[in-house]
């Protein structure tokens, strides 16, 4: 069990830790979507996701700051494409309102602790 806030792995970053939340909620939902969904709009949801955290993981292991921002940045698109994806999915009725709220809430989340992630390098000095 740790003892200090270090941050030593990606995993460790609270960014990641929602996302990967995130991750396993979007997993869950897609697997009571329609069968013909399965090479459309579910492997976008699932793909957008997976890039959401696998940005995360990668920037934090960029060792400048501008790469660890360009990577922050990519999770922020992927997760604005699976932002899209879940309104579609709602209109067309694959979620209950409840379903979309709660998942839309873990995307806003995870998109402030992601500019929260780019805001911090901001203040810190050097490359």
């Amino acid at each position: 069990m740790k003892t200090d806030n270090k941050i030593r792995s990606f995993t460790d970053l609270l960014a990641w830790k929602e996302g990967h939340k995130l991750v396993l909620n979007v997993y869950r939902i897609t697997k009571s979507f329609p069968k013909d969904e399965r090479f459309c709009l579910t492997d976008q949801m699932r793909r957008s996701v997976l890039s959401v955290t696998s940005n995360i993981a990668e920037g934090f292991s960029r060792p400048t700051k501008p790469d660890k921002k360009h990577f922050y940045y990519q999770a922020l698109g992927s997760l604005t494409e699976l932002q899209n994806q879940l309104l579609v999915s709602r209109d067309i009725g694959y979620l209950e309102a409840g379903e979309f709220s709660t998942v839309v809430d873990l995307t806003v989340s995870v998109s402030k602790l992601i500019r929260f992630l780019v805001r911090y390098l901001n203040t810190l000095s050097g490359p």
